[in-house]
């Protein structure tokens, strides 16, 4: 008699016990391609999900269940209360095997920022992750953010003084000084004879979030980072917002060591943050290597 394959039942291999008892701290998916939610914009996003095999005799765990909830994402504005119902959800769809459930989020923020002087505005890209945490009822949320900006070394412009201070001398020594001749002489390449050097700069952001925190503050701490730094990097720009920036970059001569510390006190302020920690990168113009500076904070416990 042949068998109605109907009406078998499909082998589940992943629920066959073990006879070794070896518990594993994450199983699950690295890199799901969905789109998501967030800040009211529809973005493309890449997932890590897991949670724990705390049942260390259990072959292993149900992916397509970590899977199927991931869907809440594509509906629902991305929320710390959101992201506490998914991993409630991983965890519900493995009783008895998992303890802790993980979530990881990167995306691209895409913000029109606009420009400095001229009325013209253009899109800038910010790269973010966002890592949910579940565990015996213990939640917790943290946030990534890289920015670029402008940085201009303090030393070097110190030196670049210098020398167009002793250009001067050269040039007016034992003359007598007319308006007309200094103004012509400061707007010549004779009279500028240096100028500092500056080098694109990256900001990496990371912060916990109060347990209490209702919103992702992203846009937040974007905002309150750009302005501690000043010299964000430009999109669309015009000859007046170009020496608008020019003057950014003198008005906020720093080394890592100043950005770091700029951006430390910045990000205490933005709502929600319980703990922080930065790294700024200088891509040195002068040296072939990046000069770097790290700094963390953490909220007193009341």
């Amino acid at each position: 008699m042949v068998a109605d394959m109907n009406s078998l039942t499909l082998p589940d291999i992943a629920a066959e016990a073990l006879r070794q008892n070896v518990p594993l701290e994450w199983v699950g998916m690295q890199g799901i391609a969905l789109p998501i939610l967030l800040l009211g914009r529809s973005l493309n996003a890449k997932a890590d999900a897991g949670v724990s095999l705390d049942d260390g005799e259990a072959r292993g765990i149900h992916m397509s269940r970590l899977y199927l909830a991931l869907d809440a994402l594509e509906r629902n504005d991305l929320s710390p209360a959101l992201l506490h119902q998914v991993l409630g959800q991983f965890l519900d769809s493995h009783a008895d095997l998992s303890e802790c459930a993980y979530l990881n989020i990167h995306t691209e923020l895409l913000l029109k920022r606009p420009a400095l002087i001229s009325p013209l505005a253009g899109w800038k890209s910010y790269p973010v992750s966002i890592t949910a945490k579940l565990k015996k009822q213990m939640f917790h949320v943290e946030l990534k953010i890289e920015l670029p900006y402008s940085s201009t070394c303090p030393c070097s412009a110190a030196l670049a003084r210098q020398l167009i201070q002793q250009q001067f001398i050269d040039d007016f020594a034992n003359q007598p000084l007319q308006h007309a001749d200094v103004l012509a002489w400061l707007g010549s390449s004779r009279g500028i004879v240096a100028t500092p050097h500056s080098q694109r700069s990256c900001a990496q952001l990371h912060v916990h979030l109060d347990q209490s925190a209702t919103e992702l503050p992203l846009i937040q701490m974007i905002d309150e980072a750009e302005a501690a730094l000043g010299t964000a990097v430009q999109t669309a720009v015009k000859r007046a917002d170009e020496q608008a920036f020019t003057l950014a970059n003198g008005q906020n001569l720093m080394f890592c060591e100043d950005a770091a510390r700029r951006l430390n006190l910045a990000l205490r302020r933005t709502q929600g943050v319980s703990a922080l920690r930065i790294r700024v990168i200088h891509a040195e113009s002068l040296h072939a290597h990046d000069a770097v500076a790290e700094s963390q904070w953490q909220r007193e416990s009341a």
